[in-house]
């Protein structure tokens, strides 16, 4: 099985959580998802730092929103999940699922093995 992209777990769950917030993805709100949905304790500058990688690597792209008053006049970056971006997790998706499928005699059965 060729393998085309690269995705380690932690940018593999940032781009999921980046495409499931449509064009709305900022480090913040992608920080509370995981945090707060997964359960996983992270810090935003470990999201930003990955949402900058995948943006190096074309995964995603961002886009600066408007000035806002309760950002001190800061403007937001937003993150959405470019083709290349969705190839990568189709990817991903394929191998874990092929991985998967090779376990021999466990069924998975309302997640437990």
């Amino acid at each position: 099985m060729e393998r085309r992209f690269y995705l380690g777990e932690f940018e593999e769950t940032v781009l999921l959580v980046t495409a499931s917030q449509d064009g709305e993805a900022y480090g913040l709100s992608i920080t509370k998802v995981i945090e707060e949905e997964l359960g996983r304790s992270v810090n935003m500058s470990s999201v930003h730092t990955a949402l900058y990688r995948l943006e190096e690597k074309g995964y995603v792209k961002s886009d600066l929103g408007g000035a806002s008053g309760r950002r001190g006049g800061r403007r937001k970056r937003f993150f959405s999940v470019t083709s290349l971006g969705k190839s990568a997790l189709l990817e991903a998706k394929q191998h874990r699922e092929y991985l998967w499928s090779k376990i021999p005699g466990i069924a998975v059965k309302g997640g437990e093995l």
